[in-house]
Parts: structure tokens; sequence; C-alpha cells
């Protein structure tokens, strides 16, 4: 029980996060518990594609340890493009033309869901395999990367569904933004290079402010922050 609970905690406090920062027009629950199912649900063919990933370049190319071919193709290919292919894919079947994805702002609530969804079964694998350290380890990592991925890809598909005449080039920059994050995150790690691991706090720390601002951008740009405040200011007449 303990062991769920570490895994389930941080995702937990970011979902709540994200809710809470959607200040002006919250989402109904029920699509955020579809949003956060779907993200659990990917898991299985996210498993799948990498497993037939890796099992190629096992059989293909040769593997040495510290080789950083093999660190960048695990990162980018393996993980990145896998996972983040999978979330992107769920957000256009599922929300991309749902009626309460009707501000900027709702991009990044459900594709943060999503994210999160599929970061809560994965750290309770990791977490179910490894113990209560890397329960902790991971609460201050990897699922906060998960969220701040979701919440990058959904700051652009937020521009890109309200600013149609860019909307291809927003798009592609939904999916590459999230893809390079987290392959960077990724790669950082599975380099097993010092140099390169001595710049991995910094970087989450980037990542963080990145999507933070992402956030507060959206949020003060929401089509709702006007009648929201003039109803607040009715309900509370001087």
């Amino acid at each position: 029980m303990m062991l769920v609970a570490i895994s389930l905690a941080p995702v937990l406090a970011l979902i709540l996060l994200i809710y809470f920062k959607d200040k002006y027009e919250k989402e109904p629950f029920r699509a955020l518990l579809w949003a956060f199912i779907l993200g659990m649900l990917i898991v299985i063919p996210v498993i799948i594609v990498e497993q037939l990933l890796s099992v190629y370049f096992n059989q293909n190319f040769e593997v040495s340890a510290g080789n950083l071919s093999a660190a960048a193709y695990d990162a980018f290919v393996v993980a990145a493009f896998t996972e983040e292919g999978f979330k992107m894919l769920v957000f256009m079947i599922f929300f991309w033309r749902n009626k309460n994805f009707n501000e900027k702002f709702d991009g990044i609530v459900y594709a943060a869901l999503i994210s999160l969804g599929f970061a809560a079964v994965e750290n309770i694998l990791y977490v179910f395999d490894n113990g209560f350290g890397t329960g902790i380890l991971r609460a201050f990592t990897a699922v906060p990367g998960h969220a701040i991925f979701g919440i990058t890809m959904g700051f652009f598909l937020g521009l890109a569904k309200f600013e149609p005449v860019k909307r291809g080039i927003y798009l592609m920059a939904a999916f590459m933004s999230a893809f390079f994050l987290h392959g960077i995150y990724d790669f950082i790690l599975m380099s097993q290079q010092t140099i390169l691991l001595v710049l991995f706090i910094p970087y989450l720390v980037f990542i963080f402010i990145f999507a933070w601002k992402r956030m507060k951008k959206h949020t003060e740009d929401s089509i709702f922050k006007q009648s929201t405040q003039e109803n607040q200011t009715n309900d509370n007449p001087v």
C-alpha cells in the first residue's frame, strides 16, 4: 500500500496544481478522468512498440557500454518518439474536437492529464520493481518530467486550435517540443556521462520554468478571464 501511495502521490499533486491553475473555466470531471484513463491505457501499446524498436536496434547494431549512439536511440526513438507520439495521437482523436476544448489553456489540461495517466502506470511499475527510494526520486524527476512534456505539448495544441492560420506549424511544434524535451531528459540519464549528468538538475529547473511560463501565458490569455473577473466584482460590490 505504501508503494502505491508513493507512486501516485506526485501524480495527484501535479493534477491538482494544473486543475487550480486553470482559473477561469474548469474542465468537467468526466473529461479529466477520461484523459487520465486514456493516458494509463496507452502504456500497453507503448511497451509493445518500445520493445520492438529495442529488439530491432540490438539485432542490427553492435551495442557497447557507454555507447552514446545507443543512448540517443533509446532516449529519442524508443522512449520520446513512442511515448509522446501516442500521447499526441490520443489527444487528437479524443480531445481535439471535444466541445470542452474551448480555450487555449484546455490544451494544457488535457495533454497534461494524458501524460500523468501514463506517468502513473509507469511510476507504479518502476517503484514496485525498485522500491521506496525510487519512488521518492521519481516524485521529483520523472513524474514532473511527464507533466512538463504534456504541458508543453498542450501549450502548442491550444495555439493550433485557436490560431488556425498557423495550425500546421503549431501542431508540429506541439509534438517536436515534447519530443525534444523528453529525448534530452532521457539522453542525459542514459548517456552515463559525468559531464551530462552534472547538467541534469539545471535541465530540470529549466524545463520546469519553461512549462510554468507556458501555463502562465495561456492563463493570462484566457477568453473567460474578463467575464470571470466581472462576475467576481458583481458578487462582491464595494
